[in-house]
């Protein structure tokens, strides 16, 4: 398993730098209709990356931030209330947030069914949902896949197909967009 807890220096530093601008300008699109002062969650937040990229298109949001790993979250910007959890057990009301952004983190969900379920009871009628990931279509989507197993990871990938069916199953409408080996889904909930 990797040891997130104690990475997140490294996550700080580096991991900015592998968000390729289209993704960024993609979040930024995501980002626009939402009302001024939304409430916007980052789950498998890590150091809180996707919420510093957010901030920057949208700086009167609310950002809250929920990973499994402390190290990670104290590395996380002083505009982002962060909470030690799991995406499987959101300690979060319902109908709360107005948008949930999910950044290379959807792979490493336990079990992504019942983080799905969670996703869908925090977030509010027509809430918004923005994931990226890397596209096990590809060949360095599947070897990023294999190297993640091998780590003792649940690797919980999908083709941009794939979880498209998935989401759409939980009552969210998808598009998806390409970004060479890596994609993202901008999600709309119909409650």
């Amino acid at each position: 398993m990797i040891p997130f807890n104690h990475l997140g220096w490294i996550f700080k530093y580096l991991g900015p730098s592998i968000y390729p601008h289209t993704v960024r300008e993609s979040l930024c699109s995501f980002l626009i209709p939402l009302s001024k002062s939304a409430l916007v969650l980052d789950l498998g937040a890590g150091t809180g990356v996707m919420s510093e990229f957010a901030y920057a298109c949208r700086d009167d949001l609310q950002f809250t931030a929920i990973d499994p790993a402390e190290g990670m979250l104290k590395f996380s910007a002083e505009y982002i209330q962060t909470h030690e959890g799991h995406a499987e057990t959101l300690p979060f009301e319902g109908d709360n947030f107005e948008a949930i952004l999910i950044g290379e983190a959807l792979h490493h969900f336990s079990d992504v069914d019942r983080s799905i379920e969670e996703m869908v009871r925090v977030l509010m009628n027509k809430g918004r949902l923005f994931i990226y990931d890397f596209d096990t279509s590809t060949f360095i989507g599947k070897m990023l896949c294999r190297v993640e197993k091998i780590l003792g990871e649940p690797g919980n990938f999908f083709t941009p197909q794939d979880l498209q069916v998935k989401l759409e199953s939980y009552g969210f409408s998808c598009s998806i967009t390409r970004h060479g080996w890596r994609y993202t889904v901008d999600a709309l909930l119909e409650k």
